[in-house]
């Protein structure tokens, strides 16, 4: 199986694969190269630590079932000081797991066994995200509204407007993608709303907040059968 191609940055990204199966990890490792990425490996947190003092990463695959230091310790401690993009792997495909992981700010998770193809493909969208997010205006505008990202700040007319944490995120991932359409799945896994209808639920309430009427909304749009999208100025 030929691997698709890994160009959604205009170099060739530099992903560090952390996994304590030598036969996934080599997989992953031949796999990748193949689509034109530069990878490196670990057999535990331990020695993924070392490399990432000694080098910069474009994106972490972190197994969570490790000995010693397991992934989510590992992507936990990345994410205090870092925001290179996180995929976790595990064998247990539990919706707890999904949770805790997103929570701790992971960017995807996928359950072994998986399709190598499948996650290359999920690669390029985190990477193309993170991309966008790099080059995103520090204040999104959309009506009266001015939204400060990096201090998770919504002003009206210049006066401030109280959001909720969860809130912040959802603003925070529709704000990042100019415009584009995000569907109802990857707000669930972006935001860390866990379930498709609570990313319903959050935009009802943003929706009072910056809406003249919600139930006609201007500024945070549906597309039907997709997800949602915010107007920006």
């Amino acid at each position: 199986m030929t691997a698709p191609a890994l160009d959604a940055l205009a170099r060739p990204p530099h992903i560090l694969v952390v996994d304590d199966d030598d036969r996934i990890r080599e997989l992953l490792t031949k796999y990748l190269t193949q689509g034109g990425a530069r990878v490196s490996g670990a057999a535990d947190a331990a020695a993924a630590r070392k490399l990432l003092a000694s080098f910069e990463f474009d994106l972490l695959i972190l197994d969570v079932m490790m000995p010693r230091e397991d992934g989510f310790s590992l992507a936990e401690s990345v994410r205090k000081s870092s925001r290179v993009p996180i995929i976790l792997l595990t064998a247990r495909g539990l919706a707890e797991d999904r949770i805790k992981g997103l929570t701790i700010g992971a960017d995807d998770y996928i359950a072994k066994p998986f399709e190598p193809a499948e996650l290359a493909l999920r690669i390029n969208a985190i990477l193309r995200r993170a991309a966008s997010r790099a080059e995103a205006p520090e204040i999104v505008r959309f009506g009266a509204f001015a939204f400060q990202s990096q201090r998770g700040e919504l002003l009206a007319d210049g006066k401030p407007v109280r959001l909720t944490e969860a809130e912040v995120a959802m603003l925070r991932v529709l704000a990042a993608r100019n415009g584009d359409v995000i569907s109802r799945e990857e707000l669930a896994r972006k935001t860390g709303a866990g379930l498709e209808r609570s990313v319903d639920v959050q935009v009802t309430r943003l929706r009072r907040k910056i809406e003249a009427d919600p139930r006609a909304p201007i500024y945070l749009q549906t597309v039907r059968g997709v997800g949602y999208r915010l107007a920006v100025d």
